[in-house]
């Protein structure tokens, strides 16, 4: 199950052709938002659920962080489809699409129900994963500060080729 947490969505971004770097930030922004928007997103669901709105909605606090940390996930992924051309830029988006399934995992497996979280807590690949996070978590992060610099515009004001 870890394995296909990891491999889809680096299956999805290469198969798709997405800027794996833009869905890596998208990520990270959904850590900011689990964090920090939680809160008011339960606060958001009692408000629904007391008022004469007849639902059953009564999320987890882990319910909502996974819908926050993936949402800007999804919605760049679907935005950026076929954003990357040629074989060299789809090469470079490979590192950055395995930052997106490692750190994915980081952050997802700990949120998920605690049956299905223990079952892949305790194999020996989430061990391996865990013992060297930091130097996942920075590698991602480099790789993918790496590929938006050597993604920047070539030439501007008067160097330009176009002139301007």
């Amino acid at each position: 199950m870890l394995a296909c947490i990891i491999i889809l969505p680096v299956a999805l971004i290469v198969a798709l052709r997405v800027n794996a770097t833009l869905v890596f930030l998208s990520l990270c922004l959904g850590d900011v938002l689990a964090q920090f928007v939680v809160a008011d997103a339960n606060s958001l669901s009692g408000l629904l659920s007391s008022a004469h709105v007849k639902a059953t909605i009564n999320p987890t606090n882990n319910t909502w962080r996974i819908g926050l940390l993936l949402l800007p996930v999804v919605v760049t992924a679907a935005i950026m489809i076929h954003t990357v051309k040629g074989n060299s830029k789809m090469i470079l988006n490979i590192l950055p699409a395995a930052g997106v399934g490692l750190v994915g995992a980081l952050l997802v497996v700990p949120l998920l129900p605690l049956g299905t979280a223990q079952d892949i807590i305790s194999t020996s690949l989430w061990s391996q994963i865990t013992r060297v996070q930091d130097v996942i978590v920075g590698g991602s992060a480099l790789a993918c500060l790496s590929v938006l610099w050597l993604q920047r515009p070539k030439g501007s004001g008067k160097h330009s080729k176009h002139g301007g």
